[in-house]
């Protein structure tokens, strides 16, 4: 957790309260030692940043969640797009 919050530029207690509400949950090693992947240090990263704008850290979770949310959403549109030759709605009938 010390390597993780070092590379984050955060604290371990800050990497624990991402846990507490629920954005991140790191993997156990067997020794019990929280593993955070790649994808979740970007994640705390991104929040650190909101919470270092002043945004309150339960709110900070919530926008980083939308925000995922809304680029995966967004990742699916266009694959659909991809996938039916970017029809318009509507055309064709």
């Amino acid at each position: 957790m010390g390597r993780a919050a070092e590379m984050t530029g955060t604290t371990p207690a800050f990497l624990r309260a991402l846990g507490e509400h629920r954005l991140i949950t790191p993997l156990r090693s067997d020794g019990g030692h929280r593993r955070y992947s790649r994808y979740q240090l970007r994640i705390a990263m991104r929040a650190r940043d909101l919470v270092g704008q002043g945004t309150p850290i339960e709110a900070a979770c919530r926008i980083v969640v939308l925000e995922d949310q809304l680029e995966e959403a967004l990742r699916i549109n266009e694959q659909l797009r991809q996938a039916h030759g970017d029809q318009e709605p509507g055309a064709g009938t």
